[in-house]
């Protein structure tokens, strides 16, 4: 099976990835580097989905009383960045860190949009994640359909169960694309409750108003999405962070970031399935502002965390155990 998996809706050319929003376009790899285009492979939705389908079948089965044990097919979505090179390197890093070898969590799917990338770039940015959110929303449709009927077949035949959950870690301005996408799949599947399409979410230094999950959000419905959608949200946050602060402030919406300052707290989010770790004293002070808004990537504690996350550890086991705040910053 492929080591490596990518959807794009960059335009596509003889010789690379285009900075322009295309069609969706389905590649798999088994030689790094991936910022490479020549290692790459393009594949038709079908052989896409048939590859991916049998990658998951071959997961080692477990039962409910180990879930956490249970593997990933999970979804990276990157922020702003410098062209697809750079999203393919993080994507490389990441599966390196949480997805190979032994302890690995399973598969990793990288979603690459073409982000403006730059920090003064981040007004039309947000227009252009937002046209990107649609593609998103149409691969998360087709999962959804896909998952009601194994959902179906398992209760037909309980060997029949996906032996995978399904998760997202999204980074930065690929929040806001992930939040528009989450929206859109809802409502074409009718905003059905209580059926999980993603079973954890980790929104890393997240571009995206910290009200989202708030009953009286300025985006309506967007926050009931997520969580009608999602087992459990997990918000990683610093106010270090520098990015945040520039993005705020540039975009003069009179809402503060959710991954400059954490969730809303008047009122307090009605959602109980989401929760913010405040990663400040993760990076210590060599770690500029500017810095922080990406290093939760190359940071130990912070991937442990995005580990233990994805695995399902309880929150008030992660907090037991340290797990949600270092010493490299004075707390």
């Amino acid at each position: 099976m492929p080591a490596y998996w990518m959807i794009s809706n960059r335009t596509v050319s003889k010789t690379g990835f285009g900075d322009e929003r295309g069609s969706l376009s389905f590649w798999v790899s088994d030689a790094a580097p991936l910022n490479v285009f020549a290692n790459w492979q393009r594949v038709s939705r079908s052989q896409f989905k048939t590859l991916l389908v049998a990658a998951a079948n071959s997961f080692v089965p477990v039962d409910h009383a180990n879930h956490e044990q249970q593997s990933h097919a999970s979804f990276f979505v990157h922020g702003y960045n410098n062209g697809w090179q750079d999203a393919a390197t993080r994507y490389e890093k990441f599966c390196a860190d949480l997805f190979s070898g032994d302890k690995g969590l399973g598969l990793c799917l990288s979603f690459d949009w073409p982000s403006e990338g730059s920090v003064l770039g981040y007004l039309p940015d947000r227009a252009h994640a937002r046209e990107c959110a649609n593609d998103l929303a149409e691969v998360l449709s087709q999962l959804y359909d896909w998952l009601i009927d194994k959902q179906q077949a398992a209760f037909n035949d309980p060997s029949s169960a996906c032996k995978a959950k399904v998760s997202m870690v999204s980074h930065s301005m690929g929040n806001y694309l992930m939040q528009k996408a989450m929206a859109a799949a809802w409502t074409r599947k009718n905003q059905p409750l209580l059926v999980s399409l993603i079973n954890q979410l980790v929104m890393v230094a997240a571009d995206v108003d910290n009200d989202l999950f708030q009953s009286e959000s300025n985006d309506g419905t967007d926050g009931d999405a997520i969580s009608n959608l999602t087992y459990r949200i997990t918000a990683l946050f610093s106010g270090r962070d520098a990015v945040l602060g520039a993005s705020a402030g540039l975009k003069h919406f009179g809402v503060r970031r959710l991954g400059r300052s954490g969730l809303a707290i008047s009122p307090p989010t009605d959602k109980d399935n989401v929760w913010g770790v405040d990663c400040s004293s993760f990076f210590p002070p060599s770690v500029s502002g500017m810095a922080i808004h990406s290093a939760y990537f190359d940071n130990a504690d912070a991937l442990a965390l995005i580990h233990d996350v994805l695995r399902g550890t309880d929150r008030s086991v992660l907090e037991t155990l340290g797990r949600t705040k270092a010493t490299a910053w004075p707390g």
